[in-house]
């Protein structure tokens, strides 16, 4: 138990302090430990402080190169010590994704900061947080790390309300998915691209992989770099500019518009079948099911993949080196399946590395 309690108080990365002073200056004005220039600037521009159209979000999440972000944003009272500040935003790095966590803790920090003004006592809760996985306080409420399962925040978002919005549609999705594509979903309100975003990986359960989720992403060279190095993800944005950027996306979501739009170079791979309407159904007769919860939704659709896995396993055969399996094409042509059925799983060998090199 100890030891499950130390490595998840590792995850941890920084706390940072970004505050808009009466000039309507943004500063960085303190963090625990050192950070980087470019991690700054980044931070900066994601914090609602720093935007032309004064919208507050209260809370905003993403990762950038593996360090995922966790920014809550305060408007400062005029009863409280903070005199000169209109807003400030709490910053915690770390290295998992749990919105959920991160958000309880960054509040807790932030009802600190508004009672003292002075950053030792947050440091010294971060420090608490980092060390036993706990900080308690009786004014400003209690913290317990292990209250927030990873399991928990996979779950969190809700497959029902994908489907509901685009129905047999959500076959697109999930094929870009289990391929590895790249999907761009845009919206003006970043607290929509968070909710839809967060979801999508659940549509592959079987991988329990959130690295692949990038949910506020600005058009900004050294972001687009270092998306550009990720196989494939779901990225989110807010600028309507990213739809001009086909370079960046196999699949795009135009969340506001209710609209999915397969890229050229991608249709080939992405070709629909009779496979694929099956999946559909499935995926749409499950999340319609009003008996039926989210988990439940995940849990059908993880069986509907599984049982595309099995039908890979016949064409399947151990490589030379005897380390992994790879896709006998040969087998796959000599069973006749439907092109489009043929043609995806092929794509679906490629994006689990199982072709012959």
């Amino acid at each position: 138990m100890a030891a499950a309690e130390a490595a998840d108080t590792q995850l941890m990365l920084g706390v940072g302090l970004i505050e808009k002073d009466t000039n309507g200056e943004v500063l960085w004005v303190w963090c625990y430990p050192s950070t980087t220039a470019t991690l700054r600037n980044l931070l900066l521009r994601k914090c609602c402080l720093t935007d032309e159209n004064k919208l507050l979000h209260p809370f905003v999440f993403g990762q950038y190169r593996r360090t995922w972000f966790y920014i809550t944003t305060v408007e400062v009272p005029d009863s409280s010590v903070l005199i000169k500040v209109t807003h400030f935003s709490i910053v915690l790095t770390a290295k998992d994704f749990n919105p959920e966590k991160y958000a309880a803790f960054t509040r807790i920090l932030c009802r600190m900061y508004l009672k003292h003004g002075s950053p030792v006592k947050m440091m010294e809760s971060y420090i608490a947080v980092l060390t036993k996985g706990i900080c308690q306080s009786e004014e400003n409420g209690s913290f317990l790390s292990k209250d927030f399962d990873a399991r928990k925040a996979y779950l969190a978002g809700s497959i029902k309300d994908i489907v509901s919005q685009f129905g047999m549609e959500t076959v697109i999705l999930h094929t870009a998915l289990m391929l590895k594509k790249r999907i761009v979903v845009y919206h003006p309100k970043i607290e929509a691209v968070q909710e839809f975003t967060r979801t999508l990986p659940a549509l592959v359960w079987h991988r329990q992989d959130w690295t692949i989720l990038h949910s506020y992403v600005h058009l900004s060279a050294e972001e687009l770099e270092a998306l550009r190095m990720c196989p494939g993800y779901i990225a989110g944005f807010v600028d309507l500019e990213v739809s001009n950027r086909s370079d960046l996306y196999d699949v795009f979501v135009n969340l506001a518009d209710r609209e999915i739009t397969i890229a050229p170079l991608a249709k080939e791979a992405m070709t629909m079948g009779k496979l694929h309407k099956e999946i559909g159904q499935l995926i749409v007769q499950s999340a319609e099911d009003p008996e039926k919860s989210d988990g439940q939704v995940i849990q059908d659709i993880s069986l509907k993949t599984r049982e595309i896995f099995t039908h890979l396993e016949p064409f399947s055969e151990v490589s030379g080196d005897g380390e992994k399996l790879v896709l006998n094409f040969e087998a796959l042509k000599q069973r006749r399946f439907p092109p489009a059925t043929e043609n995806f799983l092929y794509h679906l060998a490629a994006a689990e590395q199982m072709l012959k090199i």
